[in-house]
């Protein structure tokens, strides 16, 4: 069996089919050298089929721009209400501070911009979303090769329309996990169908979405692959992954790290899952995964998010063009 699942793996790289379900859980339970060469198999496939200009890389930073004061009780957040830690509240930004972030990462060469604002999301156009539109059109304005990007969670048509009108370049909403344990392991103050109802509103404007979720909740390997081919059904560009960053005074404060050689095979399984998506590199990586990253980066992934988190530090734009540049030997990126 395994051997069979192995075959139809490389038939990936030839072929830019994705591996099917059932192959990926064979080797979902892959040990030893043997998960080199899934990685190895997975930066291939990578180079060959993930449809970005040659050599190049998706980066893309963020801003906090509302923080805090979230009442849904999901159990990694910081932001959430019901939680304890201790993460600076504030409203929407004024709209000057947003500019100012967004220039300061635009000359270092960001050209992916996204507004991140916390709480459940707009189901109504309120003056908070219509000073959202109103950033977007400025930041299009000053920088017409910036792409700006929103995650501003759930939404109704009428908001996604708006968005659509005003050419918002990616919208980011997460699944998280494998649908049927979202409820358990992340949220049940609100359904997944709302979250999977504004992919589909997303869709049909023609809003390119981004859309991953997040590994050591709880999650199983076999979870993690579910996750990965939920992710088939919903038309997606870009898939983020992160890795839990435990924060005291949520009830994940004291979870495990998964193992580095589960977390590098789920990342190899979702480029054999998705050989044409972007795979993005977010949160986790200096933290958690530290002197391992650069094998994240070489089990399939071609993106990466930079700068700060939302309640998280991140990595200096410029530390992460420096250790691009040293793990160009090894991804197929140049080194210039």
């Amino acid at each position: 069996m395994i051997n069979n699942a192995i075959e139809k793996a490389y038939s990936v790289l030839e072929t830019g089919e994705p591996l099917q379900y059932e192959e990926a859980r064979v080797l979902a339970e892959l040990e030893g050298e043997d998960v080199l060469d899934l990685l190895s198999l997975a930066n291939k496939v990578k180079n060959r089929h993930a449809g970005l200009p040659e050599g190049d890389l998706h980066s893309c930073s963020i801003i906090n721009a509302k923080s805090g004061v979230c009442a849904e009780n999901c159990r990694f957040c910081a932001q959430s209400l019901h939680n304890s830690a201790d993460v600076e509240q504030y409203q929407l930004l004024d709209p000057e501070r947003i500019l100012q972030s967004a220039g300061e990462l635009y000359s270092e060469g960001i050209r992916h911009f996204g507004i991140v604002t916390s709480g459940y999301g707009y189901r109504k156009v309120n003056p908070e979303f219509l000073k959202i539109i109103g950033v977007i059109d400025r930041l299009r304005a000053k920088y017409p090769d910036l792409n700006v990007c929103a995650s501003l969670g759930v939404l109704g048509e009428e908001q996604v329309s708006m968005l659509a009108e005003h050419s918002v370049a990616h919208y980011n909403i997460n699944i998280q996990v494998a649908p049927e344990r979202y409820r358990e392991l992340i949220a049940d103050s609100h359904p997944l169908q709302d979250r999977i109802d504004t992919i589909r509103l997303l869709g049909k404007y023609g809003i390119p979405i981004c859309c991953g979720g997040i590994l050591g909740v709880g999650e199983t390997m076999h979870d993690r692959v579910d996750f990965i081919y939920a992710l088939q059904n919903l038309d997606i560009t870009v898939i983020p992954l992160n890795v839990l960053v435990p924060i005291e005074g949520t009830p994940l404060a004291g979870a495990a790290t998964p193992a580095i050689t589960d977390i590098v095979k789920t990342f190899a399984l979702c480029r054999l899952a998705h050989p044409g998506k972007i795979i993005k590199f977010a949160a986790g990586r200096e933290t958690v995964m530290k002197d391992f990253q650069g094998l994240l980066m070489l089990a399939g992934a071609n993106g990466f998010l930079t700068g700060g988190y939302l309640t998280t530090r991140g990595r200096r734009v410029e530390d992460d063009r420096d250790f691009m540049r040293q793990l160009a030997g090894f991804t197929g990126v140049p080194s210039t």
